[in-house]
């Protein structure tokens, strides 16, 4: 399954504190030693692996997902840069201020240390492929909402864009008002959820299934193609980890493949 190296004390200036990085290169990275690869920054970097080390036991298992998608052809080889969730998960996850909840946003912070940090340093250590087409973003959650963030704020950095059961009802639904065109750029969005997806967050009403379909919609009137943007809507999906394991195979094989 790879190698997965933990750096515990990677500094975020931008934020002002450490954060735990995880960086996964896959079985192929040290026999191809010409060979540079694409990368993927995922979110919640303790629930992203199958690993001795990640916060809980039902992880999203990349890892091993991304080698057997890479041992059946569905997709090439790829690094993956999982950043774990900091002090106050909510806020650094929010791109804008949700007052119901009374969260304070940090994702302009967050989305700072990735692009200005973090991407610069996996860039000088690792052979990495570069440019927007190369390099992507996945969460789920407020993390998928971040995801999209990033997505529609530096489109020129991250180009495929992985949002599982995407907050993107968050801020009174801000992220559709932000995101009024198409960013013109290559761009593949993969987006999912359980059809019937709700929760409450601190007593807000979340209707994931109905909202992630409607950002689908949303981009598809701003004219986004089939090619560029996918929904995928599970009939009893919950929202909970094991169901995005479930559905990541299908999603790395559309986004990265």
């Amino acid at each position: 399954m790879g190698y997965v190296h933990i750096l515990r004390h990677f500094p975020s200036p931008q934020e002002g504190f450490n954060r735990t990085v995880r960086i996964y290169t896959p079985d192929t990275y040290d026999a191809w030693q010409d060979h540079r690869f694409p990368v993927l920054y995922m979110h919640d970097g303790q629930n992203v692996f199958a690993h001795p080390e990640s916060a809980v036991f039902d992880t999203w298992c990349a890892n091993r997902v991304a080698e057997e998608n890479v041992q059946a052809g569905r997709m090439e080889p790829w690094i993956i840069v999982a950043v774990d969730s900091g002090p106050g998960r909510f806020q650094e996850y929010s791109p804008w201020d949700e007052p119901r909840n009374g969260v304070s946003a940090r994702g302009e912070a967050y989305g700072r240390f990735l692009v200005e940090e973090l991407k610069p340093y996996i860039d000088r250590t690792y052979r990495t492929r570069q440019g927007s087409e190369w390099t992507g973003v996945m969460g789920s959650s407020l993390g998928g909402l971040i995801s999209l963030y990033l997505g529609w704020k530096f489109p020129r950095v991250f180009g495929r864009i992985g949002a599982l059961s995407p907050t993107v009802m968050w801020s009174q639904g801000r992220l559709f008002d932000a995101w009024r065109e198409h960013s013109h750029r290559w761009s593949r969005i993969y987006l999912d959820a359980g059809d019937t997806e709700f929760i409450h967050a601190g007593g807000l009403p979340l209707d994931y299934g109905r909202g992630t379909r409607d950002f689908f919609q949303h981009l598809k009137g701003l004219g986004y193609g089939d090619h560029e943007v996918s929904l995928v809507l599970e009939p009893g999906g919950e929202h909970h980890e094991k169901d995005w394991q479930r559905r990541l195979p299908g999603a790395m094989q559309w986004l990265l493949g």
